[in-house]
């Protein structure tokens, strides 16, 4: 057979197999999104009906971001018997210590401490700073925030809750994005409501847990402490995930809440949205390599238009139109668990953000290096040593 006629049918069964697996992918994801939205309205059981022990939030800040104070009211609001609050900074100077002194002042009755340390116990400037906050704990049982968190006021009830089973190890919550209004921020509140939680959503749908994130983890003290504390994780990139696979690895569970908490998304510019989007898909590739490597079926309109274009048939314009179904309505099935104020208002923004997923993909692939408030670290850090 000639060399051209070889090339020639690679190329077919290319542009085929990438329109089956982008196809594949939009209708799994679609299905997965259904599921949990039916799961989240009809709970099993009601959380409020359990009493909430007591508990302490641990909120790592750094710097005034836009949004602060309205993020961190909504913890001073909880609908909790008993909880306490500790805000922790690690320069004298922080501008956020003038929030955190302002909630004091406008919450008198609730327990808001405020922890400036500047010891540093790593080279994660996060787990150094929670490592001064847990030193002042009271509770045994531990909710861990990042800072740009937005939360309802059943938002400690719900978390908890699962932490009357001695099985749980962590709770954990997804995130929706909250956007600042340009069109830089919107395309990154998609990057997290129409590509990265479709996606959790669909490894959940298929059993796996193996995942946890800044926006929420709750714990027992002595879940952490088994696990060697915060400072197993003082200089890992990814210490959310790394404290649930080390609470896995003990034969605990990780829940994953109905629940969705807000993130914001404040980038005005592309080159901030860009590194800040490579940061966690090297951070991706770092924890889960191969799973990395095909994450690019993900990536609906650029992989299908590929396919068609390198294989021009009746079966793979049919797979094309079957996968933009599939990523329209899954973008429609997943609004009620974001901020957007209607269903379809950036869907017309959705091929975009493909393309520009596509093209850090294969920038995430090529460096390791992570930009990180202020720091440049390096995203492929051995994996926390396992206590005995």
């Amino acid at each position: 057979m000639p060399p051209t006629i070889v090339a020639d049918n690679l190329l077919a069964w290319l542009g085929t197999a990438l329109c089956i697996a982008a196809t594949g992918y939009a209708c799994c994801s679609l299905w997965a999104g259904i599921a949990s939205r039916r799961r989240s309205e009809h709970p099993q059981a009601d959380v409020n009906a359990r009493p909430g022990r007591p508990t302490s939030v641990l909120k790592p800040l750094h710097g005034a971001e836009p949004g602060l104070y309205e993020d961190l009211r909504g913890y001073c609001e909880q609908d909790y018997p008993a909880y306490e609050l500790l805000f922790g900074v690690r320069d004298p100077e922080d501008p956020a210590i003038a929030i955190v002194q302002r909630l004091q002042r406008e919450f008198p009755r609730r327990l808001i401490t405020l922890v400036i340390d500047t010891r540093v116990h790593g080279a994660n400037l996060k787990v150094s700073n929670l490592i001064n906050l847990v030193e002042h704990a009271s509770h045994d049982l531990l909710v861990l925030a990042d800072s740009d968190i937005r939360v309802p006021t059943d938002y400690l009830a719900q978390v908890t809750a699962p932490l009357a089973e001695h099985d749980t190890g962590i709770v954990t919550c997804l995130y929706h994005g909250i956007a600042r209004g340009n069109l830089w921020s919107r395309l990154g509140c998609l990057f997290i409501d129409d590509w990265f939680a479709p996606s959790v959503r669909l490894t959940h749908a298929f059993g796996s847990s193996r995942f946890a994130f800044g926006s929420t983890i709750a714990l027992r003290r002595e879940t952490l402490d088994a696990i060697g504390g915060l400072e197993a994780l003082r200089d890992t990139l990814a210490d959310d995930f790394w404290i649930g696979e080390l609470s896995r690895a003990r034969g605990l569970r990780t829940v994953l809440s109905p629940l969705v908490v807000g993130t914001r998304v404040n980038e005005g510019e592309m080159h901030s949205l860009w590194t800040h989007e490579l940061r966690w898909l090297r951070t991706i590739r770092a924890i889960s390599p191969l799973g990395f490597a095909m994450t690019f079926v993900c990536f609906t309109w650029p992989v299908l238009l590929l396919g068609v274009a390198l294989a021009p048939s009746t079966l793979n314009a049919l797979l094309a139109i079957a996968g933009c179904s599939a990523r329209i309505l899954r973008y429609g099935v997943s609004w009620r668990d974001t901020a957007r104020p209607s269903p379809w208002r950036d869907i017309w923004l959705t091929p975009f953000r493909d393309g520009l997923l596509l093209l850090e993909w294969a920038g995430a692939l090529v460096r390791w290096r992570v930009h990180w408030r202020g720091q440049v670290l390096h995203a492929r850090k051995h994996a926390p040593t396992r206590p005995p």
